[in-house]
């Protein structure tokens, strides 16, 4: 039996930097998994210290995914109020265990994780719910997730040419917008107002925090038919009657949604039309026209952190990386 456990601190992890198109696919398998019912994962759990207003939260969230070989945990926050103290958003440990012995085999900062397994299950989603000629892609808060989700929908939508980048910080937003020209060689620019990011937008996604009332700053009308948004930052971006415009709602796990809506979010959604594992299984069926509007707002789960992490420690173990720790 193992006496010892890997240590992969924030660089580490980064430095290792598994390819999204590698992410992306394990966590289609993950998801192909739940939607076989081979995953066991509860819904997150957690406690939001602070004010209400503040929309801090700290979370548990466990995963086993036998087909994987993988289990573990994932411990979690989100301090909105952070960005004032020249602090991470997000911050957070995964902790893989060995799944015949249960005895934990690796320690890992999770904000990279975070970052890639989000916009990789955003990216899943937009296989069965973007236009697959899908050209313009219109970005709403240009942080970490913001970076994560151009790299990840440019994976499987190919045709994207163009980014329109808006941010509350309009000087963030160039900046952006000249790291996306740089990194991935496609044309970008930066709007003073949000609706210009929406508008004539093939695929939206949203990236601000999470916020408990949302700011509801896209009104209905501003979707064009055919878009496909991912709100990554839940509803918060979103007012009701611009929702109900979707024919098509889907979310990542609906209990979990649910759950969240007991806790005061998600209060003017509409109905789901399906998990994003069952449009993976194929037991329901994804766009069927150019003219819907979709719509994923995915929670973020365990089985996501819990299929990439085992890439992570995989590529530190060949490569030599972290530390070795007495268990």
């Amino acid at each position: 039996m193992e006496d010892r456990l890997l240590y992969l601190t924030h660089a580490d992890v980064a430095a290792l930097d598994v390819p999204m198109a590698t992410i992306i696919e394990a966590v289609h398998a993950a998801f192909l998994e739940k939607g076989s019912g081979r995953v066991e994962m509860p819904p997150k759990i957690g406690v939001h210290p602070g004010a209400r207003e503040a929309d801090n939260f700290i979370h548990a969230m466990p995963a086993y995914i036998p087909a994987l070989r993988s289990v573990g945990v994932k411990w979690v926050s989100g301090y909105p109020g952070n960005e004032a103290h020249g602090l991470p958003y997000i911050n957070g440990l995964v902790i893989l265990n060995d799944p015949d012995t249960g005895v934990p085999t690796a320690v890992m900062d999770c904000t990279w994780i975070t970052a890639k397994r989000t916009a990789a299950a955003s990216a899943v989603s937009a296989r069965y719910l973007a236009r697959p000629d899908s050209a313009v892609l219109g970005v709403l808060g240009c942080g970490v997730q913001g970076r994560s989700h151009v790299e990840a929908l440019t994976v499987v939508l190919p045709g994207i040419k163009r980014v329109v980048a808006y941010d509350v910080d309009l000087e963030r937003a160039q900046a952006f917008a000249d790291e996306i020209e740089q990194r991935h060689g496609i044309q970008a620019r930066a709007v003073p107002e949000p609706r210009e990011a929406v508008r004539g937008a093939d695929v939206v996604v949203t990236a601000g925090p999470i916020l408990r009332v949302p700011h509801a700053t896209i009104k209905a009308g501003w979707l064009e038919p055919g878009t496909f948004a991912s709100a990554v930052d839940f509803d918060s971006y979103f007012d009701g009657a611009a929702l109900h415009e979707c024919a098509k709602f889907t979310t990542d796990d609906v209990a979990q949604l649910l759950h969240f809506r007991d806790m005061g979010y998600f209060q003017s959604v509409p109905a789901v039309y399906a998990e994003l594992a069952d449009l993976v299984a194929g037991h329901v069926p994804g766009r069927q026209s150019a003219e819907e509007r979709t719509m994923a707002v995915n929670l973020g789960l365990a089985l996501e952190d819990i299929a990439v992490a085992p890439l992570v420690y995989a590529k530190a173990q060949e490569a030599g990386a972290g530390r070795w720790l007495p268990l």
